[in-house]
Formats: structure tokens, C-alpha cells, sequence
């Protein structure tokens, strides 16, 4: 193996987090590189499948808000940059009964931050929506911010621009080790070692086998997706017509879904799939159960879709902390290496702004953000 020329910053995992740091390294033109172990824009983790959501009424918590209006602002700024549509604005349904989480925490954030909103009962979702039946002890927040983007554009854009701007990239190369001292970083991969300044871990549902010595207590979950052929002719699933949505169907847990695109009409169940510790064991083939499963979950909010014929399906990877909340922090023996968000499968709206604050971080230590909820000692303590 020999040994590479330097770099500023090393960037380890090129998905949604990794692309966009990379991108905004490079174009403040820092000296970097970015490797992945597997091909671009792979299916192996959480960065795929045709659609992601956006919402600005946060129902997680409100201190998510201002990152998330940060993130819209730089989606718009990647389009203009590549001269491609990644953000569709179509307005959003947080549906729930009012004392659950979902409507609760929406409208916290809503309230917090002053934002535009409306709650409707189910004869006004019925009336502007018609796919979409509530229950009698259901309401809905319409979030017209809301919307989704289109996670392998994104990733794209941001790798292209991101070489465009003099950063270079290795896919199919993996990390074999990485050392850190206060002199640097070293990496080795199968094929080269490299050594940089700084070093960026963000490899998703592998951070457990490349941050061995921090020992995250993260739990990797195999999620399904599905796309359904349109119940109805014309324009009622189309996205100027339907919205994005998630429904809590049972407390903390939610299906959530898209308008028709070009593989059908998207939906899942979230924080419902098998837990494993790696992502070597998950099981990748989607079963009958799985599509029973939300088929159940539709049938109380999208009765129609809830019977449609499935067009086709996938899984996917969540990385969950046991808050739910993301990892941005320094390693905590080495100040030169930044451990990237498991974001617990919600993470992805926000890449464009996580990539712009990692950028920060690793190249003037600090963020106009705060970070606090973020940091690896809550979870360590």
C-alpha cells in the first residue's frame, strides 16, 4: 500500500451527511478527500428511495426549527448550483389524536417559532384532501411548508459540486483503520493510506464498527418502504393535490407517506422494524407481515390506499440513538475528529445544513447553532 499526499480533512462515508460536508469543505477550498465502501449513491443504507419529507413544524422537538429552515434555504441554493429540482414544496398533514405526540409537538414547534399552520378536523382534511378519511378523534396540522426531496439527486448534487470544487473521492474503497493523534489523522483503507489534519466519521449504521473505542449506544432498525399504484384516476394523488403526511396510528408510532411519483405512491411505518446491533445482520427481504402491517396503519387515515396493489418495495437503515436525537460532536479523546449523526430516522432533511455546520466545526471548531442536544456525553453518561 502506499501512502497518500495530505489532506486538510478526511471525510469517512459519503451518504446524505458525508456528501454534503464534503461539498462544503470543498468549496471554501479545503484540501479534502471523501471514501466509501461501496458504489455511489448505493442502496446499503439510509440515503435512498426516491423521496425523503421535509416539514418545518417540527414535532420532534422546536430546537429542530431553525436547522431545518436553514436546510430549506441551502436545498434551494444546491438547485440553483446544479441546475437540478431536488425540493418539491406541497404542504404536509400531521395527523393524530390532540393529546398525542405528533399533533402536540407539532403545534409546539409551530407555536415557538411563529409558524404559518392550520389545524383542521376531518370534514376539512375530507373536503381539501379527498383520499385522505380521519378518524372521528383525529385532527390534522397543516404544515404548508412541508414537503419532500429527492434523496439521490441530493447526494448527487452535492458529490458532483463537490468535485467539481477540487474534492476527491474513492467509492468502493473501505476503511480498514484509522489513528488520530495531535499531529493528525491516518487512515487505511484497502487500497491506500491517507493522512489529513481532521477526519470526519460519518458512516451511518457503521458507526459501531468504525468508532469502536467510543461504544455509541445505537441500535440499527430495518425499515420497509412501499409504492402502491394510485387507487384513483387523475389528479387526487399527485403532489399538487396530496400531501406529505405522517399519522400516529398508536402512541409514538406513525405511518407516513408521499404523493404519486414516478415509482407510485410511497409509504411506511416508521420506528416499527426489527432491531439488530449491525448492519451485517439485518434482514433485507420485505415479507407479507411487513405490507400487512401497513396496510393495518393506512387503512384508519388512507382507506383506498390502504387496499392498493403494491408496485414495489425496498428496505432501508435507521441508525437510532436512545433519545432519537443526532450525534455532532468531537471524538472525546481526539479534537480532531468529528463523529457525524446517527440520525435515528429523521436525519435526512437536514443534510444540506449538517453538511454546512460540519464544514464549521472542522474547519473553525465552532457552529452558529446550538449543538448541545447533540453531544456524545448524554449518551455516555
Amino acid at each position: 500500500m502506499s501512502k497518500s499526499r495530505g489532506y486538510d480533512v478526511i471525510v469517512i462515508g459519503l451518504g446524505a451527511m458525508g456528501s454534503a460536508t464534503l461539498y462544503h469543505l470543498a468549496r471554501r477550498g479545503v484540501r479534502t478527500i471523501g471514501l466509501e465502501q461501496f458504489a455511489p449513491l448505493h442502496s446499503r443504507g439510509s440515503s435512498h428511495g426516491d423521496s425523503r419529507i421535509i416539514r418545518e413544524t417540527y414535532f420532534e422537538h422546536p430546537l429542530y426549527v431553525p436547522l431545518v429552515q436553514r436546510a430549506h434555504e441551502l436545498w434551494r441554493e444546491l438547485e440553483l448550483s446544479s441546475g437540478t429540482h431536488l425540493l418539491t414544496v406541497n404542504g404536509g398533514l400531521m395527523i393524530g389524536p390532540p393529546d398525542w405526540s405528533v399533533v402536540t409537538g407539532t403545534l409546539r414547534s409551530a407555536r415557538e417559532h411563529r409558524l404559518p399552520h392550520q389545524i383542521l378536523e376531518p370534514d376539512e382534511v375530507r373536503k381539501r384532501f379527498p383520499p385522505f378519511r380521519l378518524p372521528s378523534d383525529c385532527v390534522a396540522v397543516f404544515d404548508p411548508r412541508a414537503g419532500y426531496l429527492d434523496p439521490e439527486a441530493c447526494t448527487r448534487a452535492h458529490l458532483e459540486l463537490a468535485t467539481a470544487a477540487g474534492a476527491e473521492t474513492k467509492f468502493e474503497e473501505p476503511v480498514v483503520s484509522w489513528t488520530a493523534s495531535g499531529r493528525g489523522v491516518r487512515v487505511e483503507t484497502s487500497n491506500e493510506t491517507y493522512d489529513a489534519d481532521k477526519l470526519l466519521l460519518s458512516v451511518g449504521a457503521w458507526i459501531g464498527s468504525v468508532a469502536t473505542d467510543v461504544q455509541l449506544p445505537v441500535q440499527v432498525e430495518r425499515q420497509t418502504l412501499f409504492w402502491f399504484a394510485a387507487p384513483a384516476p387523475g389528479a387526487a394523488y399527485s403532489p399538487p393535490s396530496f400531501p406529505i403526511y405522517a399519522y400516529e396510528f398508536k402512541p409514538g408510532t406513525i405511518c407516513y407517506g408521499f404523493p404519486e411519483l414516478n415509482k407510485g405512491v410511497k409509504a411506511s411505518v416508521m420506528h416499527d422494524g426489527m432491531v439488530v446491533q449491525s448492519p451485517q445482520q439485518l434482514d433485507r427481504a420485505v415479507t407479507a407481515s411487513d405490507l400487512t402491517a401497513l396496510r393495518d396503519a393506512l387503512a384508519g387515515v388512507l382507506p383506498e390506499l390502504s387496499r392498493a396493489r403494491v408496485r414495489d418495495s425496498t428496505t432501508c437503515i435507521f441508525t437510532n440513538t436512545p433519545d432519537h436525537d443526532f450525534v455532532i460532536d468531537f471524538h472525546p479523546e481526539h479534537d480532531n475528529v468529528l463523529i457525524s449523526s446517527p440520525c435515528s430516522g429523521h436525519g435526512f432533511k437536514f443534510a444540506s445544513a449538517i453538511g454546512e455546520l460540519q464544514a464549521d466545526l472542522l474547519t473553525t471548531g465552532g457552529s452558529g447553532f446550538d449543538l448541545s442536544p447533540f453531544r456524545l456525553a448524554r449518551l455516555r453518561a
